[in-house]
């Protein structure tokens, strides 16, 4: 069962900071806030933990992970930023949204979509922020919620929904409406799923 973690929400505390690192970079599985809804996540890098990670939440392979990068210049390390695509994404990032884009080599191809795109997501929350930054990558993340069922938002339920998790870092309840996910991959706006992030300004 993973300890379950308090976290300052605003303001987190570097050595927690650490701690759940440290757990990433030796291939575990954690869970962690963002702007809209806890997420469940691991190292980019480790195959095992990406494979880990279908398992813990149940999903199938052909189902979609995201990127969690800490800005705006990182994206472009693993995903091919139009002059188009780069003003949609200055102007709604960090926020509650996914942009799916060309996936570059870096991105290994177990998270690859069929298309060989990617779901790239900076979200608007300082713990999830400072998770990257301390890792140096992206995280590969996906909802805290059961296949099929709405995001968890009281981290003792994901700590026991979830008990292959090996830590859960708890700033205080979640939301529960998952990011809006906007296609971007083929020069045009499509919005796959309207969720937290408002669309008028998109379409």
């Amino acid at each position: 069962m993973g300890v379950l973690l308090p976290i300052n929400p605003e303001f987190p505390e570097p050595r927690k900071i650490r701690r759940a690192v440290e757990l990433l970079e030796q291939g575990a599985v954690i869970a962690y806030p963002t702007d809209t809804v806890y997420g469940l996540g691991c190292d980019l890098l480790n195959k095992q933990a990406i494979e880990k990670l279908y398992q813990i939440k149940g999903m199938q392979r052909d189902k979609n992970l995201a990127f969690i990068c800490p800005d705006l210049a990182d994206i472009a390390r693993y995903a091919v930023v139009e002059n188009a695509a780069y003003r949609v994404l200055r102007r709604f990032l960090p926020g509650p949204y996914c942009f799916v884009l060309q996936a570059t080599r870096e991105v290994p191809k177990i998270v690859q979509m069929k298309q060989k795109t990617v779901g790239i997501r900076v979200p608007a929350n300082p713990v999830t922020i400072a998770l990257v930054r301390e890792l140096g990558r992206p995280i590969i993340s996906t909802t805290a919620a059961p296949p099929g069922e709405d995001p968890m938002v009281d981290p003792w339920e994901i700590k026991e929904r979830f008990p292959a998790l090996e830590l859960i870092l708890d700033a205080g309840p979640g939301g529960s409406v998952p990011t809006t996910i906007v296609d971007l991959s083929d020069g045009s706006v499509r919005i796959l799923r309207e969720g937290a992030g408002p669309i008028d300004d998109l379409v």
